[in-house]
């Protein structure tokens, strides 16, 4: 099997944004370079460091922690001395100007991806040679990264309201926020509420993301878009709606389920996501006798781990907990 993320340069993400800066404005952008964070750990400490809160900075979407990463990020009302006297290990940030709006979820074109694949034989890399003459449309799959040890199961104990054992479960995993959660064990919703509200938001969108998966495993149709399924979700392709109904079935699942008014910043409304993409511009820009270099972009919420699967033939694998 390959062998991906020997260390942090072998997966290097950049960005791919049209933000036009300009020399005044409410919001100072920068662009944000880390490795060995997450995205939310990367803004903490920012923030922490120059004294504002944390919903003073914007960013359009989360970057592996195990990697190279390059995104950027608006920052309110700050001054540009203040952000070039920045420092902070492995955190490096270069201001490029001012807007008047923030940077948010989503607001990116796409990302481009140049990842070191290891432990590869050379029949596997005249294959990979071949395939990267054509088109190359991937199956949509949100990748592991999405996951993580335990995100979906607490993601599914939160959407069924079951906040003791999504503490329990939090407790039990990588999480950065255990402190936090041990203060207020004894109040499971109060618990939750000290972990911020984008961190719990990655654990329900997680299940969210488990059951697109399931559904795009099971739907064999043409490109379509598949829903992420939330309280106000209607399934008009009828082939679809019969897979999520099963899935739901096995979930012991309804869609009301997906309404919290304990923690309503947590609702899903739902909505709707590719179910293939193209891998663009992809090419090989190094190779040895075990080691090969890919360069290439997808659109935003794509997933390279998942492109890397698909062009070595090892989705099945690589997915096996999450489809």
């Amino acid at each position: 099997m390959y062998k991906l993320k020997d260390k942090p340069e072998d997966f290097i993400v950049k960005e791919i944004s049209q933000i036009q800066t300009k020399e005044s404005g409410e919001f100072a952008i920068c662009k944000l370079i880390k490795k060995n964070y997450t995205t939310q750990r990367a803004i903490e400490h920012i923030a922490k460091k120059l004294h504002i809160p944390l919903k003073h900075i914007g960013f359009a979407g989360t970057k592996d922690k195990n990697a190279l990463t390059e995104q950027y990020i608006s920052i309110k009302k700050i001054r540009k001395q203040k952000i070039e006297n920045l420092s902070l290990q492995d955190i490096t940030i270069e201001f490029l100007g001012y807007t008047d709006e923030p940077i948010y979820l989503g607001n990116l074109q796409g990302n481009q991806f140049i990842i070191t694949v290891r432990n590869i034989g050379q029949d596997q890399i005249k294959q990979l040679e071949k395939r990267i003459t054509t088109k190359q449309i991937m199956p949509n799959y949100f990748g592991e990264q999405r996951f993580s040890t335990k995100n979906a199961q607490i993601g599914k104990a939160i959407i069924k309201k079951d906040e003791k054992q999504a503490v329990k479960l939090i407790l039990e995993s990588d999480s950065d926020y255990k402190e936090a959660i041990l203060k207020h064990q004894n109040s499971p919703v109060t618990a939750l509420q000290s972990i911020p509200t984008k961190v719990l938001q990655f654990y329900t969108h997680a299940y969210q993301s488990l059951i697109w998966n399931k559904t795009l495993s099971g739907y064999k149709g043409k490109n379509t878009e598949i829903p992420l399924i939330g309280f106000g979700t209607e399934v008009e392709n009828s082939k679809i709606d019969t897979i999520i109904e099963e899935i739901m079935a096995e979930e012991n699942l309804h869609f009301r389920d997906f309404i919290n008014r304990k923690l309503p910043q947590l609702s899903l409304e739902g909505s709707e996501r590719v179910a293939h993409v193209e891998i663009m511009k992809l090419e090989i820009t190094n190779k040895t006798e075990n080691t090969i270099t890919l360069e290439f972009q997808l659109p935003k919420a794509s997933y390279a781990t998942v492109a890397i699967a698909y062009l070595f033939d090892c989705l099945d694998t690589t997915l096996a907990d999450f489809i």
